[in-house]
């Protein structure tokens, strides 16, 4: 996991896509629910949305390290499967502040950075397994370095033996940390390995169109009272930018090194190896200089790509899926049992089933005062935002990708706003299975002689506009009209897919045995 880091930056790590991409599955559209360090740590560790799990801030009273019941989390529910459990780098913020000793509960092994010195590329403290080791300023210091090092011996340690392992690797990069350095710009930075120090110093600040966005009236308070940024704000955000990429090289080498020594040892095909961010990052995407937690695409936009045992290589799937999925990706990928009501899903069936479809909704939200509190709802095409104060957005992604314009006053997406609302008010409060649901649609079949009527049923036919009834592979029919009914050839009990899309660009794929007429 790194930390803070873009899906565009991925295209600087060759190794990442070369060894994981390449011979592995990307997901297109990966999201975090909360984009904030601490929150969505915390989802990884235990399946949930942040109202669940608790965590809704980096600090106390409503986040932080001490908010979080750390005897119900992934690691000790792996531990209890027969897995050898390891972390190494950062945990959640404000880790080590009352006992810098502490072990959290779960980890067989622990390499975890102590707050505050995480946030230091040099001159930091791990906590080794009960014992603090300060590290130093030397070139041999260099966290991304370290963490690496202990990842690659701990792969050395462990692949031999018969009990099955898991490693949690948690860089810093491209997150912002000291010591600064001569031509810092005033924006705090990370601070890149000295191999690749001023690597990108020529590379361009991406300038989407929504970079430092012209017009933002139809943009909430909190958007509106930003300035325009000025050239001078700009170039620092360049050289943030620029800093933010070289750091991130570190961290490839690390994971050309990890994969160099599964396969050493024969453990590689083995292995699944998850890449991902624990939240986006801004550079200047309507007028935001830097940072995170709003709603907008580069905060909430991460990168997800899986290697391994059962993972078809080079594949890319477009299916909407979050940081919710990923512990229970790893649940079921080691057969273990959750302590927890998870509300992702494991993208095991996605990997062996890349037409697979669930047609869920992804909730996106903030804590803290009510002036920054959001909740959002998040389908494969639009994006419908509640604001505390009570503002609202709603962003036609199909026709607006950079969400330039809200369109939340339009008469015209009347409809469709209260049928966001209604789903998203339901999400905001769900818990397990309710997080999961789909669409409220079901394929009806009625016996003909030789033949069989399919036809689709259910509260949400109303925003269906299209249905492909598929066997075998092969579309059979399709139908861009309610009802929704085709006349089915096939033979008895073949299995069909009734693939659904509708109006917010969900599908839903539901299979169904066909009658013995």
């Amino acid at each position: 996991m790194t930390d803070d880091q873009t899906l565009e930056s991925v295209r600087v790590m060759a190794n990442v896509r070369r060894l994981l991409a390449a011979q592995g599955t990307t997901f297109a559209n990966s999201f975090v629910s909360f984009s904030l360090c601490c929150p969505s740590r915390a989802t990884f560790l235990t399946g949930q949305y942040n109202h669940n799990n608790g965590v809704m801030g980096n600090q106390a009273p409503d986040g932080g390290y001490y908010k979080l019941d750390g005897s119900n989390t992934l690691p000790v529910w792996l531990q209890r499967a027969g897995y050898y459990t390891a972390h190494i780098g950062k945990y959640l913020n404000g880790y080590g502040t009352r006992n810098p000793t502490e072990v959290p509960p779960g980890w067989s092994e622990w390499r975890g950075s102590v707050d505050p010195t995480t946030y230091r590329f040099y001159g930091y403290t791990l906590n080794e397994g009960g014992t603090l080791r300060a590290y130093g300023s030397d070139g041999a210091s260099y966290q991304a370095d370290v963490y690496t090092d202990k990842a690659v011996d701990l792969i050395r340690r462990r692949a031999p033996q018969s009990q099955p392992f898991f490693l949690s690797l948690a860089y810093l990069a491209p997150h912002s940390g000291g010591p600064r350095e001569p031509g810092d710009p005033r924006m705090a930075t990370p601070v890149p390995a000295p191999r690749h120090r001023d690597r990108f110093a020529s590379e361009p600040l991406p300038a989407p169109p929504s970079f430092n966005e012209a017009d933002v009236s139809d943009k909430p308070a909190g958007i509106r009272g930003r300035r325009v940024l000025r050239p001078a704000q700009v170039a620092q955000i360049r050289e943030l930018y620029q800093q933010r990429l070289e750091s991130l090289l570190a961290v490839d080498e690390g994971v050309a090194r990890i994969v160099a020594e599964l396969e050493r040892l024969g453990e590689l095909d083995d292995t699944l190896i998850v890449f991902t961010s624990d939240n986006g990052f801004f550079h200047g995407e309507h007028r935001v200089p830097n940072g995170k937690v709003l709603h907008y695409e580069p905060s909430s936009r991460v990168p997800l790509v899986l290697r391994g045992p059962g993972v078809p290589r080079g594949r890319t799937l477009s299916q909407l899926v979050a940081n919710i999925d990923v512990a229970p990706t790893i649940v079921d990928a080691a057969r273990a049992t959750p302590g927890r009501r998870l509300d992702g899903r494991s993208l095991l069936p996605l990997l062996r089933d890349p037409g697979r479809s669930w047609g869920r909704d992804v909730l996106l939200q903030r804590g803290g005062p009510a002036a920054q509190v959001f909740q959002a709802l998040r389908t494969p095409r639009y994006k419908y935002v509640e604001h505390g104060n009570g503002e609202r957005e709603l962003y036609d992604l199909a026709s607006d990708p950079h969400e330039l314009q809200s369109r939340h006053g339009d008469a015209g997406l009347g409809a469709l706003r209260a049928e966001l609302a209604r789903r998203l008010a339901g999400l905001r409060r769900c818990a397990g299975s309710t997080c999961k649901l789909g669409p409220r649609v079901a394929p009806r079949a009625r016996c003909l002689p030789s033949r069989v009527t399919v036809s689709l049923t259910g509260a949400d036919v109303r925003w269906v506009r299209r249905v492909d009834f598929v066997a075998g592979g092969r579309r059979l029919a399709s139908d861009t009209r309610a009802p929704f009914a085709r006349t089915i050839s096939a033979r008895p009990r073949a299995m069909l897919r009734v693939r659904s899309t509708f109006a917010d660009g969900r599908v839903a794929t539901q299979d169904r045995r066909l009658p013995a007429c």
